[in-house]
């Protein structure tokens, strides 16, 4: 597969990501305004926040290693799929250990919830770690989609499993409610056991068949899904370990971020640990020219939601969950997440592509960066919660997100000195579209003063129509002055939709 091929197929899954994402936080977001309706704030507050990290914990850390390692080995030339199917069915009795040792810590060192408001709290313990475990089946089959850009099946999968957990939330939560935690821990099983099963019959569907043979599958049989000889590829596993050590220590520092489809991309153009004066010219252009406009992708919508978010936040709070959550600390604690995700999307990034270049030395090297960042984020979480409260706690969470983006900037800067390319530009939004980003902030924190948000709905919606002009401006603004982003959105990320209109 060519460079092209690959950062097409990669730009298309990324935009089926961001749709999949989008579809995801609204769904989620219109249940858990319709469940505040039937349950307390308590019980949402425990599976949001108690069992979701639980959950995402545990996948996580009995995963991501894995992912990242054998999705980087694709361009190896002494690369076996049945060593890296091996590899892969590691997860699974890591995943065991891994939930053994989270339900303990969950049910006996964190403090548990009041029986009489959150009841059948360990039970539901046990069952989202068992949803965890469950979804590591599926894990040599999404590797292998990922590898082969397999776009549609991620997209239908996680779309089918998560119209039903919601439907069986709806439905459970009006029925039955006090079946409290009972009834989530249902729906996330159910959610996983679908992405297992779409998963596998897909697979049993594709392999053997003629477009397997089309696309020169490497596996044909389904028991080539199954642990085989020969047994594993070491450098593989070595650099597995060095992943796992680093993800263990992000663990600590965040929850850990999701890597988008392009590093994928960069692991297949670039050549790990090599330096770039002795790869292939064209392929290093092409690699520096997506960073370039990925930086500058999610400098812009970072902006815009941390300009946006904070003149919002009151009005979105009191939409979601009335004066229970838009009074008191939640609309200041929301403006500051806002700009917290300017963050994290530029750490996204610019981690996709150093962990995509880095040897396994400098894995292992950056590993010691980690361990000091993990130190430095617990004295700063400390002393920042005690000043500030919750407050405190994102600006801890801000601050390690910032030295974490200077050492990428650092190791990007490094690794494209001797070349003629700067993706680093990406950074630098245009003069107009700072000041468009500016006036926007300012008329919408006064719009937010004057006609929002205890003067009826008339008056919302008057503030509701100051942002979307000063949004359409911003909009403008990238139009006029962001031409090299603009044509990469409508080159790459919407190919499919530009060819439906002409």
């Amino acid at each position: 597969m060519s460079s092209e091929d690959v950062l097409k197929n990669a730009t298309t899954l990324a935009s089926y990501n961001v749709l999949l994402q989008v579809m995801f936080r609204v769904l989620t977001f219109l249940l858990n305004a319709f469940t505040l309706r039937f349950v307390s704030k308590e019980l949402i507050g425990v599976v949001n926040v108690r069992l979701t990290l639980l959950y995402s914990t545990l996948v996580f850390l009995s995963r991501e290693a894995f992912r990242r390692a054998c999705l980087s080995g694709v361009s190896g030339s002494n690369y076996s799929w049945r060593q890296v199917i091996n590899l892969l069915w590691l997860t699974l009795p890591l995943s065991v250990v891994w939930a053994a040792l989270l339900v303990w810590v969950w049910l006996w060192l964190l403090e548990v919830p009041d029986p009489q408001s959150v009841p059948h709290y360990g039970s539901a313990v046990v069952l989202f770690a068992l949803s965890g475990v469950q979804e590591l089946l599926a894990e040599p089959l999404w590797v292998l989609a990922q590898a082969h850009m397999f776009v549609r099946l991620k997209v239908v999968a996680e779309s089918l499993a998560m119209v039903a957990k919601c439907s069986v939330t709806v439905v459970l939560v009006v029925l039955a409610p006090k079946w409290g935690l009972y009834i989530f821990s249902a729906a996330h099983l159910l959610y996983t056991g679908s992405l297992v099963l779409c998963y596998v019959i897909y697979f049993i569907k594709f392999l053997g068949s003629e477009e397997a043979a089309k696309k020169r599958f490497p596996l044909h049989h389904v028991g080539d899904l199954l642990p085989s000889r020969p047994l594993v590829d070491w450098t593989l596993a070595r650099l597995t370990w060095s992943f796992f050590k680093q993800s263990f220590l992000k663990q600590i520092l965040t929850e850990g971020e999701r890597y988008e489809s392009f590093y994928i991309f960069f692991a297949k153009v670039l050549e790990r640990g090599c330096d770039v004066r002795r790869q292939k010219q064209e392929e290093v252009a092409m690699a520096a020219e997506v960073l370039e406009c990925l930086l500058k992708l999610v400098l812009v919508i970072g902006l815009v939601i941390a300009v946006f978010g904070y003149a919002f936040s009151h009005l979105a709070l009191d939409i979601y969950g009335g004066s229970l959550l838009s009074s008191g600390a939640g609309p200041g604690l929301l403006r500051c997440y806002s700009g917290y995700v300017l963050l994290l999307a530029i750490n996204g990034v610019t981690e996709c592509f150093v962990f995509a270049a880095m040897s396994q030395e400098e894995v292992d090297k950056y590993n010691l960066v980690m361990l000091a960042l993990s130190v430095s984020f617990l004295f700063l979480s400390y002393v920042l919660t005690w000043w500030a409260g919750a407050v405190g706690f994102i600006l801890a969470n801000c601050l390690n997100m910032g030295f974490r983006i200077l050492h990428s900037l650092l190791y990007i800067h490094g690794y494209f000195q001797a070349s003629p390319w700067k993706p680093l530009r990406g950074l630098r939004p245009s003069p107009l579209l700072m000041l468009a980003l500016g006036a926007s902030a300012a008329v919408t924190a006064l719009s937010e003063g004057v006609f929002c948000c205890d003067r009826g709905w008339t008056m919302r919606l008057v503030h509701v129509g100051v942002g979307a002009a000063c949004l359409l401006g911003v909009f403008a603004a990238v139009l006029l002055t962001e031409t090299r982003l603009v044509q990469f959105v409508r080159t790459q990320l919407l190919p499919r939709y530009s060819k439906k209109h002409t």
